[in-house]
């Protein structure tokens, strides 16, 4: 173990001060804090709860109806990436649909649906954009792409979701963020700066132990002085500026709108979707997508969990009914989802 390491544990494991509570909203932090055993140090004043930091998880069961019935109903060949297939819809998943004689491939990149409708062309492909900043610049690019080729039959379905605003709505779920380091690979250090200046604090946060255990220590040292506070723990992949090239392809193919989050409601300005240039391409205007009241499963606790309000745990379906088998909400079926990471192993923690 060394000295970086030492110290930060010593700084978790002697914390003495009042109920700190401390939000993991990467779903990717949920997991590796779980793996690498970090909660088993905590001490019982030092709180982490769950947000939403899976893309996945807080897309809305409308977002899955819309795609269904683009794939039953218009017959169009979906591509998305894997996590989605299981998500519940109101009636069925994407997989169900599937099932129902639906053409739908798993893709690793948007351009591979770019390629699909080249490949295509008496089919209307759909590509499912689901993600934050971190994926958002492959979609345009892939956009851009489609346009440059003239591929009349490629569009997208969007649900692209930036996070400043989501941290706004939550900023009274926890006393400090531990912000995604992927996500502010690319949209750099602005934003949590504004955030500390409005009273929110965090830290953005690396995937190793190291990382992780100096991002919580640096925040349980910042807590003592009760000012708001932000630091970049995380400076070899995020710079200040950020990725202004990724920034730069959003602008020009994006522009902000009101969004709907799962558990969260309507977060104004924290959506995007095409600019009119790239309208040709946007699968709602494209077929006329009807407006959708989806319908999540009552007993699924998910938003509250995306909230901070509740641990997976205090959801009666838990393990019993909603199992990574068997999901009954999102955040049992994503590899970053809060629920999957408890079950496979805050059961044993």
């Amino acid at each position: 173990m060394d000295d970086t390491i030492k110290k930060a544990r010593s700084i978790i494991e002697n914390y003495d001060g009042p109920k700190l509570r401390i939000m993991e909203v990467c779903g990717t932090h949920t997991h590796e804090i779980f793996r690498l055993g970090i909660r088993k140090i905590l001490p019982e004043n030092i709180e982490l709860i769950s947000g939403p930091g899976c893309p996945v998880c807080v897309t809305p069961v409308d977002f899955i109806d819309e795609a269904i019935w683009l794939a039953l109903e218009q017959e169009c060949l979906l591509c998305t990436f894997g996590d989605l297939i299981r998500v519940p819809g109101t009636k069925m998943s994407l997989a169900g649909a599937r099932a129902e004689g639906a053409e739908i491939r798993i893709v690793y990149t948007p351009l591979d649906a770019v390629n699909a409708a080249r490949e295509n062309p008496e089919r209307q492909v759909v590509f499912l954009a689901v993600g934050f900043e971190t994926t958002t610049p492959a979609v345009c690019l892939a956009v851009k792409k489609a346009a440059e080729q003239g591929l009349n039959n490629f569009s997208v379905l969007t649900a692209n979701k930036t996070m400043p605003n989501a941290y706004e709505a939550l900023k009274g779920s926890a006393d400090a963020f531990l912000y995604p380091g992927h996500v502010n690979a690319i949209t750099g250090e602005a934003d949590c700066r504004k955030l500390a200046e409005e009273g929110v604090s965090g830290v953005i946060a690396g995937f190793t132990a190291r990382e992780l255990l100096t991002a919580l220590a640096v925040i349980i040292k910042k807590s003592k002085t009760g000012e708001p506070f932000f630091v970049n723990c995380y400076p070899r992949v995020v710079r200040p500026e950020g990725n202004r090239a990724g920034m730069k392809l959003i602008a020009e193919v994006m522009e902000a709108c009101d969004s709907q989050w799962r558990g969260l409601g309507v977060i104004p300005g924290s959506g995007l979707k095409l600019k009119d240039a790239y309208r040709d391409y946007d699968a709602r205007m494209k077929f006329s997508v009807p407006e959708m009241n989806g319908k999540p499963n009552p007993a699924c606790r998910c938003g509250d969990v995306l909230q901070g309000k509740c641990k997976p745990s205090d959801c009666k379906v838990f393990g019993k009914v909603c199992t990574p088998e068997h999901p009954v909400g999102a955040c049992m079926v994503s590899n970053e989802g809060s629920c999957s990471a408890y079950y496979q192993y805050g059961r044993w923690q």
